[in-house]
């Protein structure tokens, strides 16, 4: 999965956190919903305006940069 298109990093966006484009939902926190068990299913239906697309370049974009989607 290309995360490139969905995921941005601007600094004055939740302090430079990598959020889903357009929204101010940190893919932090979309990893760590799916970490603590959630579906994808509960994840949309939770956060409704995002797509399957959305949630599979969080975890893509989380694979690849582990350090930035943790807590410090």
């Amino acid at each position: 999965m290309e995360w490139g298109h969905r995921i941005a990093v601007d600094p004055t966006v939740m302090a430079g956190k990598p959020v889903i484009k357009g929204t101010r939902i940190a893919v932090e926190l979309v990893v760590k919903l799916l970490g603590r068990g959630w579906t994808v299913e509960q994840v949309l239906a939770e956060y409704d305006h995002l797509t399957r697309e959305d949630i599979e370049a969080c975890v893509a974009y989380g694979a690849r940069y582990p350090e930035r989607v943790r807590e410090p």
